[in-house]
This record gives structure tokens, C-alpha cells and sequence, in this order.
């Protein structure tokens, strides 16, 4: 149970008891073992450890206790109403974080790299939010462009205001300067973009005509056997997810019921799972196309795809050509060559790739393909991959675009107050980030999604 604020530490001692001594001197950052205690009387309620973390060596930088209890729900709760008797409350979500932030240890960006941390799903997402944490990450380099953007912004603004006392505006100079700035902003875009897919993940939907092996592929893929399969048409009629990853990036991957040609035959419940599949391949971030590679492509398969990827909808993710069952092939037959399928089709999707559930061969290939479509591999080549929210990415967009509009009055050789205008809008969208330039409003959306506990 952890207390912060300047009445930690009396808190503490009303409650805490150390063995052998009449009163806990909390020294910081020093264990003390002891019990804790109801005050009227005196009847032990627990064996605990506390420490006390004195101002501002915390990670509050406020008087921080900690009372380091047995488990068990019964205790814990003993314990936490007597804290509360004894002059505390209940933290907010996030508040020992917000405290960190208000009282300057962390940044905004590092306050959400915490959450990143906590809500991490793989081992390669809880690295990008400990870098973004313990080495400033998006933080400073965001620090560094808005600095660079502010001291451009005072350059143009002294001229506005000082026009007969300043030398001419070296254009060109800032221009290149701009520049250089908009190029960091994108590379820190990128990165941040590579740490969102890492912690958010990335949704994969599974479709095709029926019985062409894509519940036999989840499986595979997933290592379970979460999805029935028979050698019966329209098994799955209902959408079936499994967790999965490549690239360090969790993945959910959904499977579907087959999308059959006509529906004459098709029941009320199949005819669900089909436009539940045709959901999910909109609402996919890639979307794997299935169809069995010793048939070859047939028209069936250009009917399922037709349904999935609908030409009035605006809703098309990346897709991936699935040739499975390639175990069904005769010796020294190709069936990676995408044979029989239309050319708008081929065209439409990002790669083709050749497995066999079964055997469990190509998984590698279609994590490989995807990677190509999301950009993972470039990424992680360049060994950066910070935590982001949503919210620090449209940010990051917003200061680029600015920069770019700079550019744009540059060329154009407009007067300087047009440049004044998307300078400001750039460190305003890049003090969003930091903290520097953040509403109360915004301060309570970003922590209202922490645990208690943070």
C-alpha cells in the first residue's frame, strides 16, 4: 500500500509499529520490519515491511510510504481502511504519476510511456515504453525540435517587432533550418508509429471460400487449436480470434466464416458469420486472402473476395494472397505462382505467399509479407521504437504538417507573420507532447486510462 504527500510519513507512523522500538523513525529509504496496528487497540493487524522515500528522492518526488503487506484481499483491505482513518485517501487513477509529472521528475511523454509499460503485451513493446521511460525517448527528442522551433520563431518574431532596428530575415537560412527540424519531427513520427503497433498490435482477419485451411492457418500460426476443423464446408460460422505475434508486435488474428459464392443455400446463422467476416476484413489492419493452392484459384474465391473487399466501400485494408494446402501439391508443382488469379486482384494485394498448415510452412512468409505492408522490419533495422499514444502521434502529425506549410511560406517568399503563425502552431503541437503546452482537460483524459496503483 503506498502513500504519497507531505503527510505521508505521520500517516505512516500512526499505523506502523517497528519491532523492537516504541516509534518508527523512517529513515529513508531503509526497510523496517514491524507490524501494523489498529490505534485504540493496538491489536496487530499484520506483519509488514515499510520503507519511507523522503522528498524528493521519490518517484513523486513528495513523501512517499510504502507498507508491504501479506497478500490476500481480507488483509489488504484491513490495512487500507486504517490508512484511510489515519488521514489518507483513495489515489485517482494515475495520480502517483500526475504527481510525477506536476512536480517536473517525469514529462508528459515518459508519464505515458508508465502506462505503456504496465499495459505491455510482448517483451518487444515493454522495451520501447522502458526506453521512452528511462532514456526520454519521444520526450526529448520532442524537447530538442521544439526548442529548435521556438528559437526560429523568436528570429521571425523579433523581426515583426523590431523591423527598424533588425538586420533582413535570412530566409534561406531558416528555411534549411525548418527543414532539418521537419526531418526529425518525421523520424521521431516513425518511430513512434513503430511503438504504437508494438503496444496497441495489430489486427489480422482471415478470409476466403469455405474449406480452404483458414482455421487450420490460425491454428498454426496461434499454436493452439482454437478453431474447429473438418473437412466439412462452412465449419466456422462464426468469427474465431487467437493471439499471436511477429515482429515483437502482439497480433489478434481472426478467423472467419467462409464467404460462399451464392447464398441460396446458406442458413440464417451462416449468413451471419459471413457478414461478420466481411466486417472483420474491414476493420482488419491487414487481411489475409485464403485460397487453396492445389485448386488453383476459381470463382468462387474471386466471388469471396468481391464480397470482402466491396469496390463502394472505403473501409479496404492491405491484403495478403494466402496459397495453403500447398502439402495437397503434386511434386514439382508451383502453386506460389498466384495461377489463375485475375490480374486486378494480384494487383490489389500486397504479396503472395505459399503455406501449408498442415506442415506449419510459410508462417515466417506471411509474417514477412506483413511486415513489408506495416513497416516493422524498416523500423526496428533503425533500432528505435518509442511507446506513443494515439493522441502524441496526431500531435507529432500536426507539428509536421505545420513545418511543412513553413516550408511552403518560404518558397513562396511570403512576410514573415505568415511564418510566425505555423511556427507557433508547430510548438504548440509539439508542447502537447512534453506537457509544455497541455489543457487540464487533456491532463485528465491522459490519466484517466492508468491503473489506481500508478
Amino acid at each position: 500500500i503506498r502513500v504519497s504527500g507531505p503527510e505521508a510519513v505521520s500517516i505512516g507512523a500512526r499505523v506502523f509499529r517497528p519491532a523492537g522500538a516504541a516509534a518508527w523513525t523512517a529513515e529513508s529509504h531503509v526497510a523496517a520490519y514491524g507490524h501494523v496496528v489498529e490505534a485504540h487497540t493496538g491489536a496487530a493487524v499484520d506483519e509488514v515491511l515499510a520503507l519511507a522515500f523522503r522528498a524528493p528522492r521519490s518517484y513523486t518526488r513528495e513523501d512517499v510510504v510504502e507498507l508491504h503487506c501479506h497478500g490476500g484481499a481480507v488483509t489488504l483491505q484491513r490495512v487500507l481502511t486504517l490508512v484511510l482513518d489515519a488521514g489518507a485517501r483513495l489515489a485517482e487513477p494515475g495520480e502517483f504519476t500526475l504527481r510525477a509529472f506536476l512536480s517536473g521528475r517525469l514529462d508528459l511523454a515518459q508519464a505515458e510511456s508508465v502506462h505503456a509499460l504496465v499495459a505491455a503485451r510482448t517483451a518487444a513493446a515493454a522495451d520501447s515504453a522502458l526506453s521512452g521511460l528511462m532514456r526520454g525517448g519521444l520526450g526529448s527528442a520532442v524537447s530538442n525540435a521544439r526548442a529548435r522551433v521556438l528559437a526560429a520563431l523568436a528570429e521571425v518574431e523579433a523581426r515583426l517587432d523590431f523591423a527598424d532596428e533588425m538586420p533582413d530575415l535570412d530566409v534561406d537560412a531558416l528555411a534549411e533550418e525548418v527543414a532539418q527540424i521537419r526531418g526529425e519531427v518525421r523520424s521521431a513520427l516513425e518511430a513512434a508509429r513503430h511503438g504504437r503497433m508494438l503496444s496497441a498490435g495489430l489486427r489480422v482477419a482471415i478470409v476466403g471460400r469455405p474449406n480452404v485451411g483458414k482455421s487450420s492457418l490460425l491454428n498454426a500460426w496461434s499454436g493452439s487449436e482454437r478453431a474447429i476443423v473438418t473437412d466439412i464446408a462452412g465449419t466456422t460460422r462464426d468469427s474465431v480470434e487467437a493471439p499471436a505475434s511477429f515482429g515483437g508486435a502482439p497480433v489478434t488474428l481472426v478467423d472467419t466464416a467462409g464467404i460462399r459464392a451464392t447464398t441460396s443455400d446458406v442458413d440464417v446463422v451462416e449468413q451471419i458469420g459471413i457478414e461478420r467476416a466481411i466486417d472483420a476484413a474491414a476493420e482488419a489492419d491487414v487481411t489475409l486472402v485464403v485460397y487453396n493452392a492445389a485448386e488453383g484459384w476459381t470463382a468462387e474465391d474471386t466471388a469471396a473476395f468481391e464480397s470482402a473487399f466491396p469496390e463502394e466501400s472505403h473501409r479496404r485494408s492491405p491484403a495478403v494472397l494466402v496459397a495453403n494446402k500447398a502439402d495437397l501439391l503434386a511434386e514439382g508443382e508451383n502453386g506460389g505462382s498466384a495461377r489463375g488469379v485475375p490480374d486486378w486482384i494480384a494487383d490489389a494485394c500486397a504479396s503472395h505467399v505459399l503455406t501449408s498448415a498442415l506442415r506449419k510452412e510459410g508462417i515466417a512468409e506471411v509474417g514477412g509479407a506483413m511486415e513489408a505492408i506495416v513497416g516493422v522490419g524498416a523500423a526496428a533495422a533503425e533500432g528505435r521504437a518509442w511507446a506513443a499514444s494515439q493522441r502524441q502521434l496526431e500531435a507529432l502529425a500536426r507539428a509536421e504538417a505545420a513545418l511543412g506549410r513553413v516550408l511552403d511560406t518560404a518558397e513562396a517568399r511570403l512576410p514573415e507573420d505568415f511564418w510566425s503563425v505555423d511556427l507557433r502552431d508547430a510548438a504548440l503541437a509539439l508542447g502537447a507532447i512534453t506537457g509544455d503546452d497541455v489543457t487540464e482537460d487533456v491532463l485528465d483524459t491522459v490519466f484517466s486510462t492508468f491503473c489506481i496503483g500508478k
